[in-house]
């Protein structure tokens, strides 16, 4: 009998409020664009179900809280009767491997076009600043953008309340809990970058107005649900869809001790090396001081492999560490992690193809290469 592996960090167990994980290996909110039409598809039942463990925390992918939240072909939705049935049947393959299920709901903001938009209306955000043309993450298409539209400011409690009501729907499709998405550069992120953000109500200029919008969906959220089923997720140092930050420091910290008021589960942030998708850059900035001053658990993203996920628990930087790409291509990475096996390699050009199998459901499991002994 093969010896068994020793416990890594990363496969420690851990308490998350009321939640029990059996490891710290976080399946990352990941866009699959194979929602035909914003309606989850059944072939999701067997992607999410193929990343599940028993006491896994799984955050399902960017999934649009209202028809104005739209900016990807085929992303999913929760704001339908149609979706919110459509969501259950996959959060009952992950509750019956034991997995614990948080649906990560959004907003694009200004990175959409009237194409995406109900009667072909601007995209709304916190300016009226456009955003230029980019690349797509497959790096061929260019996606463009129809000039926003800037929220008045009576029209802002309608977006919270969108948001509100995207995370009551999840609880009906069964999930356990939600993410805000407040990161990378949509429409939370909006208001609180002060390179998008140039209001001058009071959700704009000062740090403290620019993170009132964030601060009044988790509070709305966490007032429908329980603060014990939200997360929100948030890059301070990143600068997807031209939205940076002059004071990245500062943004994280005061929403870090911001969020402490509201006892929500985790906050979840991104490596400040993590600068846009596809680029690892060295710094010196840490989310280290975000780490300490918020109370609740602590989920860190962007670029980790096994070793310095380790490292991160180990060294107390991280409660739990989220997989983005790793997590995709080995459907089965705990174990992988646990044996120290090798992994799969992600093929990024089928990433985002609508494809209801390849680059989806067909990366290999560990026991389906029959090991030579």
């Amino acid at each position: 009998m093969a010896a068994k592996p020793s416990a890594i960090p990363l496969l420690a167990p851990y308490k998350m409020g009321k939640f029990d994980l059996s490891h710290r290996i976080v399946l990352a909110p990941l866009t699959r664009q194979r929602s035909y039409g914003n309606v989850p598809q059944p072939h999701a039942i067997l992607y999410y179900s193929q990343r599940t463990t028993k006491g896994g925390l799984l955050i399902a992918e960017a999934t649009g809280v209202s028809d104005t939240a739209q900016g990807y072909k085929d992303a999913p939705g929760i704001w339908t009767k149609e979706q919110v049935e459509a969501w259950k049947p996959i959060v009952d393959a992950v509750h019956a491997k034991g997995g614990i299920f948080f649906l990560q709901i959004w907003h694009v903001g200004r990175v959409s076009n009237s194409g995406f938009q109900p009667n072909g209306q601007a995209p709304i955000s916190s300016s009226d600043k456009p955003l230029t043309p980019q690349r797509r993450a497959n790096g061929i298409d260019v996606a463009e953008f129809t000039p926003p539209r800037r929220l008045r400011t009576d029209e802002i409690p309608q977006i919270v309340n969108d948001f509100r009501i995207a995370a009551k729907n999840a609880m009906e499709a069964g999930f356990d809990g939600v993410e805000i998405h407040g990161a990378h550069g949509y429409l939370i992120d909006q208001f609180l970058k002060d390179q998008v953000n140039d209001r001058t109500d009071q959700y704009g200029g000062s740090l403290e107005n620019r993170c009132r919008f964030a601060l009044e969906i988790v509070e709305a959220v966490s007032n429908e649900i329980g603060a014990d089923r939200v997360g929100i997720r948030l890059s301070p140092f990143a600068n997807y869809g031209e939205c940076g930050d002059s004071n990245a420091e500062a943004l994280g910290l005061y929403m870090a001790e911001s969020l402490n008021k509201y006892g929500i589960a985790y906050c979840h942030m991104v490596e400040p090396r993590m600068k846009t998708v596809a680029e690892k850059v060295e710094t010196p900035q840490s989310l280290l001081p975000m780490r300490q001053a918020f109370k609740g658990t602590f989920v860190a993203a962007g670029g980790f492999g096994r070793e310095d996920g380790n490292k991160a628990v180990e060294e107390d930087r991280a409660d739990l560490v989220a997989y983005g790409r790793l997590f995709l291509a080995n459907p089965d990475l705990p174990r992988r992690f646990e044996l120290n096996s090798p992994l799969n390699k992600y093929n990024r050009d089928t990433f985002y193809i609508y494809d209801p199998v390849i680059g989806y459901t067909d990366y290999p499991f560990l026991d389906s290469h029959h090991s030579v002994a």
